[in-house]
């Protein structure tokens, strides 16, 4: 009983410090403004906490599922079963594969995301596109491969034949079909057209360029404009379809900077080693300035000829004519030069 009498006393003390603390407050209105703005603050603050994890999925997270190799359909329903969404982000058309099947996807396999994230994925396209082929013929090879490029085709051979104009594009080929003005063939993207290009007889060289350090298509390209053909093409282990456009050429058959016949064709070898792509690159500098050293020396050896040829044949003709006596050594014609 006396307890429950102390409890009661307890509780009514309590109450009233609350009480009066809370009356003291209010007959100061200055500290009672300053409380309540604090609270209001504390219990703004925690709502926005509250709703930030709401809205952010505070402690939600998913491990995102491998989606390659399934349908779209079927990834889809996966990524809905683990609180993700799929988003398809690009398409590529590799025949090994069928259509509508998952090749990448973006984040991978096993990344911890939070829920309701989406996963980009690059899926195989059914078939590949059909683009219509550009008329080339009549320009010159630098417009022929711009056009090609912007159709979404390339050069699958050039064959020089001669002719009065070099690097000038006579006729253009899908196959054994002669490309025409009025023609309206369709192949499919990424395929290749041949170009038969004139070629004057006294100008059948040019100077190979640098394809080390570059991506395939750019190499290709660069071989194009100057008028080779692109060889062989190897890939390193680990290089496929999807990771392709990273890879880079780290070996060429024909030296950077060297002589070449026009039409002549071009290896290469592609990697994903940037370490190998840029130690090779140096080097390949490195001999290309060789070759310009002596692609130098062998011009001016070339010119020095040439006009010793001259001054000979205008001796010999001044001799024939009588003008230059016969007993007139060479330091004589020297000075009279």
């Amino acid at each position: 009983m006396e307890k429950r009498k102390t409890d009661t006393r307890r509780d009514r003390k309590r109450s009233g410090g609350i009480d009066g603390m809370i009356e003291r407050l209010r007959q100061s209105p200055i500290a009672y403004n300053v409380v309540s703005i604090v609270l209001i603050l504390v219990a703004i603050t925690a709502a926005c906490s509250l709703l930030m994890m709401i809205i952010t999925r505070h402690g939600t997270h998913r491990t995102v599922p491998d989606f390659t190799g399934i349908t779209l359909t079927d990834a889809e329903r996966l990524a809905h079963d683990k609180g993700l969404k799929i988003v398809i982000n690009d398409s590529l058309y590799v025949p090994t594969y069928d259509g509508g099947i998952v090749l990448d996807q973006l984040p991978v396999e096993g990344v911890e995301v939070k829920a309701g994230r989406k996963v980009y994925v690059t899926i195989n396209s059914f078939r590949q596109k059909s683009v219509k082929v550009p008329y080339v013929a009549g320009r010159s090879l630098r417009q022929a491969k711009n056009m090609l490029e912007v159709a979404g085709l390339e050069i699958e051979k050039l064959v020089y034949v001669e002719d009065m104009a070099t690097n000038y594009v006579l006729a253009e080929f899908v196959g054994n079909e002669e490309v025409s003005r009025t023609s309206s063939l369709e192949i499919e993207m990424g395929s290749g057209v041949t170009l038969r290009v004139g070629m004057e007889p006294d100008k059948g060289t040019t100077i190979v360029p640098k394809a080390i350090g570059q991506s395939l298509q750019s190499a290709k390209s660069r071989l194009w404009e100057e008028g080779l053909n692109v060889g062989k093409v190897t890939f390193d282990e680990g290089i496929d379809l999807l990771n392709e456009k990273d890879a880079r050429v780290y070996r060429q058959s024909v030296p950077h900077n060297a002589s070449a016949s026009l039409g002549a064709a071009v290896d290469l070898w592609l990697t994903l080693d940037e370490e190998t792509v840029e130690k090779n690159s140096a080097a390949s500098d490195k001999v290309a300035r060789e070759l310009s050293e002596q692609r130098l020396l062998e011009e001016q050896e070339r010119q020095d000829s040439l006009e010793q040829a001259e001054r000979d044949d205008v001796v010999r003709a001044l001799r024939e004519s009588g003008a230059l006596h016969e007993s007139v050594t060479e330091t004589d014609e020297d000075e009279f030069f």
